[in-house]
């Protein structure tokens, strides 16, 4: 957004503020990603057992006396709130009518399933009948879950960021029945307390200003929608070059922790994300100029995250971030995009070293996904609650008597001095300010620095804790178990496919890729509706229109896949979509994709994204399968559209390209040299695979590879230009070719490495 256009919508906004004489409000209003409020208690209470579905059936439309209208949904969190009080509707035009008839705003919550301060705000004011008859008289009650309706979510928190200078979930919005906002928070309890507002005072001066300051109130919102449509485009400049990618690097040095690893706004800055995919991009700027300092950073950052209480040493995968600059007390959810894309920095980082510690961590997210988050069909489930039994964490953390109990006393005190759990306790308890006994399992430094501590080679200690680690785990397994969201969404599902393609590939493991297999196959089948379309969540089958995400995400687990175990099929699905996608999200008048699609619901703007986040913006992803998918055919069409995206978005990203780390990795597979490789030969041959296996165990970033089969087969039909490139002599032949300039095909592994610039 520039200058111009934050002043424009921050004025429109301090209208409404003055208007409805509620400056503190939007002073007050504001968390980021429900960070914990001082002095606030845990959730305490346990959700019932929601009905069956033909018990459900029998409802009438509105819930009946013991439910509301949120009964009737697939999403786990909207069905978390079918019991308040509250009288919730779905997003939809019911809701909408209704608040035109009724002459009501809209209230508009928006959370998802294993958010903390979600349940906390539930349970304070949801739950609560005062609050509830007050939200029930002033507003129609809307209630989405973002990770269905990314869409709605992205408008809607540009505003809340813009009004409050930060955003978060629960995110709160209030908004007339045209669905144009006026007011904009996130977590608000029952009664106000430590100048936060509180929804007893807030919901009456809202509604009055309703009433009493109409006028205002809609020409405000209408300068809001104004200045929304502003930001919501591209910021369309020239293509983008090699000095990006130098300028990206510049900005992500100034922002990394040398003390702890990862980057922060400032030595005090909390939370620590992992945003993995600015490690991805460190490792190319490494590939593409040799600076050492980018392979440090990328080395120390995934060290000292693994180390930390952040990761989950007892039971594998890794939590959702950490509050503190040292990694040790995470927010405890765990998603399953974050497992995808720390699982892909660390097989990159595998590749680029050699060091086996990042294949371990790599194969231990995939042990806890295959475990925990995988369902009997093949498709991955989407989050685990950071909360059980009411408390944040409690699953997770131990004090030492329970690990005596569990391994005895001599295995019971090596545990607890190897992992650091301690009388009194590690685990501060922000929200009430103090240490609860418990104990984050966590380490100072690798096994490999502590094992001449213990008079033991790092072998041994490192099968010791392990043997001690399972049983511990054994145990753990028999706690209540953080509550887990099972909706299997298109778009997580892209990036978890991605991660296992690209393990099965360097780790040299078929379980990795046929799990990736066995997924891409559950979401073309129960995600894919008859006309070819994607859906965007599987729950008790499938519903809800895709988006950009859910393309771009997907195709790039397909073309994973189909590097994994070259089956021309998932091939053609990337072509498929990617053609729908192009057709059905470009904007043809400023470049760039919408996050929404013209057959979709038209909401008061339509969006494009390009910020890399904790998860990669659909532009960034789709911009490299585009590349990708042009050197794999040959059709430059492709490559043309990548072009445009960059551009489209270049005037916002090319000073500020910290970022959009995916985008980056995008023009640095542009900018090149890059490589098209094919592998003609038997596809189950021992040369082949041999062939392949040297490929793979490379971190060679900026390239495609393609298997060509003796017999043609359909890939000469994807990418004619395969045709004339047989084997030699009945032996693997390598063609490799640098920037549209190929060599001469060899049967031998070491010249074809050297083509690829490995010596």
């Amino acid at each position: 957004m520039t200058a111009k256009q934050k002043t424009s919508l921050r004025i429109a906004l301090y209208c409404i503020v003055f208007a409805v004489c509620m400056i503190a409000i939007y002073r007050w209003s504001g968390g980021f990603h429900h960070l914990r409020a001082k002095g606030h208690s845990p959730v305490t209470q346990t959700r019932q057992a929601l009905p069956g579905p033909d018990e459900i059936a029998q409802l009438p439309r509105d819930g009946g006396p013991e439910f509301n209208r949120l009964i009737f949904e697939k999403s786990p969190y909207l069905l978390q709130h079918a019991r308040n009080p509250v009288d919730w509707f779905p997003w939809g035009a019911e809701a909408f009518q209704l608040a035109k008839r009724l002459d009501k705003p809209v209230f508009l919550s928006v959370g998802y399933s294993t958010c903390h301060w979600c349940h906390v705000m539930e349970h304070e004011s949801f739950e609560d009948e005062e609050v509830a008859a007050l939200m029930n008289k002033y507003f129609v009650c809307i209630k989405v879950d973002r990770e269905e309706r990314p869409d709605i979510d992205n408008v809607y928190m540009t505003v809340t960021q813009a009004m409050t200078g930060s955003g978060g979930w629960p995110m709160t919005i209030v908004m007339t029945p045209e669905k144009r906002p006026f007011f904009a928070g996130t977590y608000y309890p029952k009664e106000g307390r430590y100048n936060r507002p509180g929804m007893m005072q807030l919901v009456p001066r809202l509604g009055e200003a309703w009433r009493t300051q109409r006028e205002k109130v809609l020409e405000s919102a209408e300068e809001i929608i104004a200045a929304l449509k502003q930001y919501s485009g591209g910021s369309p400049g020239e293509p983008m070059g090699e000095a990006v990618l130098h300028e990206a690097f510049r900005q992500q040095k100034y922002r990394y922790d040398r003390a702890h690893g990862g980057f922060s706004q400032s030595p005090t800055f909390r939370p620590k994300f992992p945003t993995p995919h600015n490690l991805s991009y460190l490792l190319r700027y490494w590939k593409r100029t040799g600076n050492q300092e980018a392979l440090d950073m990328v080395e120390y950052t995934l060290t000292r995250m693994r180390i930390g209480g952040m990761w989950d040493h007892v039971g594998f995968g890794t939590h959702r971030y950490s509050t503190d600059q040292k990694w040790l007390l995470p927010h405890f959810e765990k998603m399953l995009y974050d497992q995808a894309m720390l699982s892909i920095a660390n097989v990159e980082a595998y590749q680029a070293t050699g060091k086996e510690k990042y294949a371990r961590t790599a194969r231990e997210i995939f042990t806890y996904v295959l475990r925990d988050m995988t369902s009997p069909e093949g498709g991955f489930y989407s989050a685990e609650d950071a909360d059980s039994e009411g408390v944040e964490g409690k699953f997770y953390v131990f004090r030492p008597d329970e690990i005596i109990e569990i391994l005895g006393e001599e295995e019971g005190q090596f545990f607890n001095e190897i992992f650091n759990i301690v009388e009194g306790g590690n685990f501060v308890e922000e929200t009430v300010r103090h240490r609860t006994g418990d104990s984050i399992p966590h380490l100072q430094n690798e096994l490999m620095d502590l094992a001449a501590d213990f008079k033991l080679t790092e072998e041994e200690l490192s099968d010791r804790v392990e043997a001690a680690r399972a049983k511990v785990f054994e145990v753990r397994e028999k706690r209540i178990h953080p509550y887990k969201d099972d909706k299997i969404l298109t778009d997580w599902n892209g990036l978890m496919i991605a991660a296992f393609s690209k393990g099965g590939r360097a780790l040299n493991d078929a379980r990795y890729t046929d799990a990736a297999k066995k997924a891409a196959d559950f979401v073309l089948k129960e995600l894919t509706d008859d006309e070819g379309r994607l859906l965007k969540r599987y729950r008790q089958g499938g519903g809800l229109p895709a988006h950009l995400e859910d393309y771009a995400f997907l195709t790039w687990g397909l073309l994973e896949l189909y590097e994994a175990c070259f089956d021309v099929r998932y091939l053609k699905e990337a072509i498929r979509l990617t053609d729908f996608m192009l057709e059905h999200f470009r904007d043809e008048k400023e470049g760039g994709l919408f996050i929404t699609s013209d057959e979709g619901e038209k909401l008061i703007v339509r969006s494009k994204d390009i910020y890399d986040g904790a998860r990669p913006s659909g532009n960034s992803v789709a911009t490299l399968n585009l590349l990708r998918l042009g050197r794999i055919t040959a059709n430059s069409e492709y490559e043309k559209k990548a072009d445009e995206i960059i551009r489209a978005f270049s005037g916002k990203t090319r000073t500020s390209p910290l970022g959009h780390s995916q985008l980056m990795i995008a023009v640095d597979f542009a900018v090149g040299p890059s490589f098209e490789v094919v592998v003609a030969g038997d596809p189950a041959g021992a040369d082949t695979m041999a062939m392949l296996r040297a490929i793979r165990k490379e971190f060679i970033p900026k390239k495609v590879v393609v298997m060509r089969p003796d017999d043609g087969g359909e890939i000469t039909e994807l990418a004619p230009y395969t045709k004339e490139q047989e084997s030699k002599n009945g032996a693997a032949t390598a063609y490799v070719c640098q920037d549209f300039a190929c060599k001469l095909p060899t049967t031998n592994i070491r010249d074809m490495l050297k083509s690829l610039g490995v010596e």
